[in-house]
């Protein structure tokens, strides 16, 4: 590391330019390549897969997504098959027929099956439009003609709105308004930690340059696999949390290098040798959580993992390379002019810790039991509405009300603007079924059969006419009632409408009970076999495969976890809090997005849409990202904490050291973090906003309950039962050091002359040798004596500097502060 640092400070400007060629480059590939992002739920094997597949076999024709035109005449108008409403949206469909990239258009005005889409009291109808290609494929322009052309037939009582997954890419928002408002709130923490204009700009060049190669980067991922439409923003959102937060730990530890009277050059080549392996380290382990998604053998989440994890290691590259580049750059306008003007009087001064961290440390070392059990209570309140967690599709019913997309799916089911609240749980809705065509028209359930003969036909007519009279079954359409399938000899499609939306409770129930006794019960004597598909069916599949392999998933993720702490901390203790304190913190921010998107509480004030349920895919995502960043902060706070136990032995002095020196950065590093995941709740997508508020919620419970509180107090509960490790252990694992001491990295004094060899008399007291020279040159110190029996294993002095070489106090300053007098053996350089 202290090799690269310096070749990148020795060719600064090779470095940036390197760096601005490889975004430049990136760019206009991505430019050139286009997307091509595909939101592919299908499970391959599952139920829905393979009736989705029967259904593109038969119907090749409707490849193409199928969006719909909704439109509305309120109470007292004239009904919509009207003259009047007919003439003018009949002329609208036919230009929308017109347009590029639609293939056709289904009136409601035409064909034997038309009055089929219009509701029963006549003033809610629909047409279908169908697209030459799927919605992943389309140019935004195209859905947003068909809009603009179908609302401007609205006006004097006629309501006009869209929806559809074509149509949804017209609402995403052109800005990046979120990213801007991290960035900027970013900008003011640093500004505030550093009082250096040009230091606070230089993690922000830093993330910004990293994650922008990244996202265009994984715009051309999108053409080598299936990579969903959320992930170049989900990269973005932990690409610029992380990417911040590494550089700035990295400058925080060049500028300490400042004050201590170093050079530039040595300030930061010393600066990424020692902090910048702690980055790697963290980033490593970020990539090992993201990556452990692909255990789960979904394309869908491959791509996600993939795309996430390239966001990673580009951000630790730039942090390593192009942050000490731009270090040598500005020089000592890393500081502040007052520090400046300090330097220059010959007055170089380490940085000391004090104030509120030194006395939070000393207040949680006093009362660990209170305030342990006080952040536990926290995290177990927060961590309740999990519980009642509902994996399903959140649909364009969750959206803003303002959306046109919402505006269609409510009229549809015949709701009114607030009757879709509790959707999720079943609710049916505010205005009923008569003035629309019932919650479960936005989401219809397939049931498809390769009909092998006569004997097939008969008994699917069967399934359709007993279908009419199942609970829970608003309306079916199958063989026997459509003219449509009249001709066809090979595959038999039935539409089931229910009577509950889509991401309803009971719409799930449903299709478990059509799948496991109707279906059956009509199969049974024939060679019939019916697959159920469809919005729910679909989620419904995709959920039960992540449930399923979910216990595997968390068991690798934390084992790989615990695994690679052991290596750092040599200790089994460690690794357990952490994997303890990680699933608290998943446990806590899991309950507060349940709390807001599923219970709804304040997410229409926040824009967010109404109620629903939880993405199947989110907890998967969420445990790899927060298990990835908990793991940051645990390296930060017990890597200090370990220095010191090393040193001294002393596991209370240890937890009080650790925390006074880290507690201002990591705080710092979280509150910038929390800002540039919450500001991302304003990106305008649901999915988006669900992570933003995780991740920011998971954030500050663990920087400021976890990290800051629960962990201490346990860690002085345990005293130094914390650092035990089984001889056995201890000798079979590898050394692992995560951040280098500054002393190895300090020029070597000369070796000092060897004294004259006394002679000893014979039978005389040989000297002990366990007596080895003090670590500062000083008198040297006595063999420390052999534990009891009945002591804890605990390092000695020379075990432990055996196993890792302490730091000198001048790297150390907290200890002047924390510990007496005597102990400090710094001496100022000479002017």
């Amino acid at each position: 590391m202290a090799a690269l640092a310096r070749w990148c400070l020795n060719r600064r400007l090779v470095v940036i330019a390197l760096w601005l060629a490889v975004l430049a480059g990136t760019a206009a590939a991505a430019a050139v390549a286009g997307s091509a992002y595909s939101n592919d739920y299908d499970v391959p094997g599952t139920e829905s897969a393979k009736a989705a597949e029967l259904t593109a076999e038969a119907f090749p024709g409707q490849a193409g997504d199928s969006d719909r035109i909704v439109w509305h005449t309120g109470p007292g108008r004239e009904p919509v098959h009207s003259a009047t409403v007919e003439a003018r949206m009949t002329a609208a469909l036919d230009r929308i027929a017109e347009l590029p990239g639609v293939a056709a258009v289904g009136s409601p005005y035409q064909g034997p099956d038309g009055a089929r889409q219009i509701s029963p009291d006549g003033h809610t109808a629909y047409a279908t439009v169908t697209f030459e290609h799927p919605a992943d494929d389309l140019p935004a322009s195209q859905p947003r003609a068909v809009v603009d052309a179908a609302r401007s037939a609205a006006g004097d009582g006629l309501q006009v709105e869209a929806g559809g997954s074509a149509v949804a890419l017209t609402e995403k928002p052109a800005t990046h308004l979120s990213e801007l408002i991290g960035i900027a709130v970013a900008a003011v923490v640093l500004f505030v930690a550093f009082g250096s204009f040009a230091a606070s700009l230089l993690p922000i060049v830093t993330a910004v340059v990293a994650v922008g190669t990244a996202t265009l980067g994984i715009t051309l991922l999108g053409h080598v696999m299936t990579v969903a439409d959320f992930a170049p923003m989900l990269g973005m959102l932990i690409g610029l949390g992380v990417g911040i937060d590494y550089a700035l730990f990295i400058v925080t530890r060049h500028r300490k290098g400042l004050r201590a009277g170093l050079s530039v050059p040595e300030a930061a080549e010393r600066a990424v040798a020692t902090t910048g392996r702690a980055v790697v380290f963290a980033g490593g382990t970020v990539c090992v959580a993201l990556l452990g998604m692909l255990i789960l053998r979904l394309s869908f989440l491959n791509g996600v993992a993939i795309a996430a994890s390239l966001t990673v290691v580009l951000t630790v590259a730039a942090s390593i390379t192009l942050l000490p580049a731009l270090l040598g750059v500005i020089g000592n306008r890393a500081l502040g002019r007052r520090e400046r003007r300090r330097l220059a009087a010959g007055l170089p001064r380490p940085e000391r810790p004090t104030g509120l961290a030194v006395r939070w440390s000393g207040f949680v070392e006093r009362h660990p039991r209170l305030l342990g059990g006080l952040a536990a209570a926290v995290m177990l309140v927060l961590a309740l509405p999990t519980l009642s967690l509902h994996l399903g599709t959140s649909d364009q019913g969750n959206n803003p009300l303002s959306s046109t997309t919402r505006k269609a799916y409510d009229l549809l089911a015949g709701e009114s603007p607030h009757g879709a609240e509790g959707r999720g749980d079943g609710a049916a809705g505010g205005r009923g079924a008569s003035s629309g065509f019932g919650p479960g028209a936005n989401g219809p359930l397939t049931l498809v059969a390769h009909l092998d003969g006569a004997a097939d036909r008969v008994a699917l007519n069967r399934l359709e006419n007993t279908l009419r009279h199942t609970d829970g079954i608003a309306s079916v359409q199958g063989p026997a009632s459509d003219t449509a399938q009249a001709h066809s000899t090979d595959t038999g499609v039935i539409t089931v409408i229910p009577e509950t939306s889509p991401q309803s409770r009971q719409t799930s129930e449903l299709v478990d009970r059509l799948r496991n006794e109707i279906i059956p019960a009509a199969e049974r004597g024939t060679s019939l076999d019916v697959y159920v598909g469809g919005i729910t069916a679909g989620y419904d599949d995709f959920a039960e495969v992540i449930v399923g392999k979910l216990p595997l998933f968390v068991g690798v993720v934390v084992g790989l976890g615990c695994l690679l702490l052991l290596l750092a901390f040599r200790s089994v203790g460690i690794p357990l809090k952490a994997a303890v304190m990680n699933i608290a913190a998943v446990a806590s921010s899991s309950g507060v997005v349940v709390a807001v998107f599923q219970w709804g509480w304040g997410s229409e004030l926040l824009d967010l849409g109404s109620a629903g349920p939880i993405e199947p895919f989110l907890p998967v995502i969420m445990i790899s990202v927060l298990f990835g960043l908990s793991m940051d902060y645990q390296v930060f706070l017990v890597s200090r904490m370990y220095e010191e136990w090393l040193e001294t032995g002393d596991n209370c002095r240890a937890v009080r050291v650790g925390l006074a020196e880290t507690s201002q950065v990591i705080n710092s590093a979280a509150v910038i973090m929390i800002a540039v995941f919450a500001a991302f709740v304003l990106s305008g997508d649901r999915i988006i906003a669900m992570f933003g508020i995780g991740l920011a919620v998971a954030v500050a419970l663990d920087a400021f309950v976890l990290r800051t509180l629960l962990v201490p107090a346990l860690m002085h509960l345990l005293g130094g039962a914390n650092w035990w490790l089984p001889g056995w252990l201890d000798r079979w694992l590898p050394r692992l050091s995560i951040e280098l001491p500054e002393r190895d990295l300090a020029t070597p004094a000369p070796a000092p002359q060897p004294a004259p060899r006394e002679l000893v008399p014979a039978g005389a007291a040989h000297p002990s040798p366990s007596v080895h020279p003090g670590r500062d040159g000083a008198q040297p110190a006595p063999a420390l004596s052999a534990p009891s029996a009945s002591a804890p294993s605990l390092p000695t002095r020379a075990r432990a500097r055996e196993a890792a070489p302490a730091l000198p106090h001048a790297a150390h300053p907290t200890n002047a502060a924390l510990l007496p007098p005597q102990r400090n053996t710094e001496q100022r350089p000479s002017a």
